[in-house]
């Protein structure tokens, strides 16, 4: 992927994630001729408002509260400028590199649908911030999600003004110093500029589809963690059988089964039938129908996000139509008919449907990670896996601890997920006088999201540790030559290129931090099949 061009309606998951961990330029990210027509002729529109002295929301008024405040055509830059310097109030730590060239190739996406009034001068800039990598400083704290992420879209806008600060070439310096060491000039915002870039859902869209790629990707790396876990405490395919799940056909409980079943062809670490032991714990017999009910939330996250990517977000929008019939025109052209120009104040700013569906995988990767925790409990506890197991995974129990404070860790990060799964969805609060009187916390969610994905993360890869441990005991018992699942000896075998069987304690967190960076990378790829 060398060239994103960008036209406001087919932006994908791929392309946003291939710009976000991309280098600066690779891929380099153009404007569509077409789409650049659509910005010009909006921005056209909003001079024939001035000229003809009409009164429109954030262009001849004030913003918020102060909608019913006039603001003279002489003022109009100074309105602009100065909402991008009054609203740069965030704070807390700064978004990663990553989150911030997302956020800057949504917002330009959006903007080149053509109903912002935006011009193609300043949304080109927006690009060549990708493209050479000047990177706006944005705090990752301070919005309420309507009128979307006000605060930290302003720390991007700033840049473009030649204030605030940015990174580039991995030095923080002032935003005017950032333009020029990069080649580029500073803008002076026109009329309804300053407004479109700061309103919207981009910084929480793009927290948002960053973390449900990787939760894509976590989903498919739980299941592998789930069969590792079966095939080091002894456990047995019966509970996937297709027949089961025919019975009761979630979509997403089906390709679960499907799925750990191909991951665990060819093992001989499972048992057959053993009139003794006819089933297993539900961590391991239950995996479909909970993984599978987890990607359910997922595939919401995805589907949505898909629709949010090329929506048109901010307020108020500028409608360019023929006089005649209605229909949307395009080009260049000077509007003179006062029918022509309709400026609409709606609420698409608000970000209610992201944070209903960011709360909802954070709750549903919760309890991903607390199933994953319980089946690490499992390996630990000697009792709970009927000694096909020592205890805590080292056989001089007593001098050595083992992995018994590996299961305290994960246990942990369940406990803190649990708290971090409170929607932040349910909770509004007014703003603005209280004429912004409900919000979505959907910037919340999203950070609250990321949370989540990143504890869970490191309970997998604890439970990836604990599962290679348990495999190589087993070994012992079996034979060194006893196969592994298809899907399972990949995994096992990367670990153990990086991590030894532990014969005695050790330190452990180097080895724990190998894992991690494992499933890290694994995470980081996006995989919609």
């Amino acid at each position: 992927m060398t060239e994103i061009i960008i036209d406001g309606e087919s932006l994908t998951f791929e392309q946003v994630l291939a710009v976000a961990y991309g280098k600066p330029g690779e891929p380099r990210v153009v404007l569509a001729e077409c789409a650049k027509k659509k910005v010009e002729r909006a921005a056209n529109a909003v001079d024939t408002l001035l000229e003809r002295g009409e009164i429109a929301y954030g262009i001849t008024t004030g913003f918020g509260a102060f909608k019913d405040k006039i603001i003279s055509r002489e003022q109009v830059e100074e309105l602009q400028r100065n909402i991008v310097l009054s609203h740069a109030v965030g704070v807390g730590d700064a978004f990663d590199t990553a989150t911030v060239r997302a956020i800057m190739l949504i917002r330009a996406n959006t903007l080149a649908r053509g109903f912002s009034g935006i011009r193609p001068e300043t949304l080109e800039l927006i690009l060549e911030l990708i493209n050479r990598g000047v990177h706006p400083v944005i705090p990752e704290k301070g919005s309420l999600g309507a009128s979307g992420d006000l605060a930290p879209l302003a720390h991007f806008a700033c840049v473009l003004i030649g204030e605030g600060t940015a990174e580039y070439n991995g030095q923080i310096v002032s935003g005017a110093e950032a333009l020029k060491a990069a080649g580029l000039e500073p803008v002076v915002l026109k009329a309804k500029e300053g407004l479109a870039l700061t309103n919207g859902t981009t910084v929480m869209t793009a927290v948002g589809l960053l973390e449900t790629a990787r939760s894509i990707n976590l989903a498919n790396l739980a299941d592998i963690a789930g069969c590792m876990s079966l095939e080091a405490l002894n456990g047995t395919l019966s509970a996937f059988d297709e027949r089961i799940h025919a019975l009761r056909p979630h979509p997403r409980q089906i390709d679960t089964a499907a799925n750990l079943r191909r991951i665990l062809t060819g093992s001989k670490f499972v048992r057959g039938f053993d009139p003794t032991n006819v089933q297993d714990a539900y961590t391991l017999r239950c995996m479909p129908q909970v993984h599978g009910a987890c990607r359910d939330s997922v595939a919401y996250s995805e589907w949505l996000l898909k629709i949010e990517l090329n929506s048109v977000t901010d307020n108020p929008l500028i409608f360019v139509s023929d006089s005649d019939d209605g229909r949307q025109e395009t080009g260049d052209e000077r509007l003179e008919t006062k029918s022509e120009i309709h400026v609409i104040s709606g609420g698409n700013f608000h970000g209610e449907p992201l944070a209903l569906a960011f709360d909802y995988l954070a709750i549903a990767l919760t309890d991903l990670g607390n199933i994953s925790e319980r089946r690490i409990m499992r390996l630990t506890d000697e009792a709970s896996n009927a000694q096909t197991l020592p205890a805590f995974l080292t056989k001089d129990g007593g001098l050595n601890s083992g992995f018994m404070i590996v299961q305290y860790t994960a246990a942990a990060l369940c406990t803190e997920n649990k708290i971090l799964a409170h929607p932040a969805s349910a909770d509004t609060i007014p703003s603005s006088a209280n004429v912004e009187d409900h919000v979505s916390m959907g910037a919340t969610a999203a950070l609250k999201l990321r949370g989540i994905v990143n504890n869970l993360a490191n309970i997998l890869s604890l439970e990836l540790f604990c599962a290679a441990q348990g495999i190589d005991l087993r070994r012992q018992a079996l034979g060194e030559d006893t196969i592994m699942g298809k899907g399972t000896a990949p995994i096992y075998a990367a670990i153990r290129d990086r991590v030894p069987f532990i014969e005695q304690d050790v330190y452990m967190k180097p080895h724990m931090d190998s894992v991690l960076k494992i499933v890290e990378n694994f995470a980081r790829g996006y995989d919609p099949g």
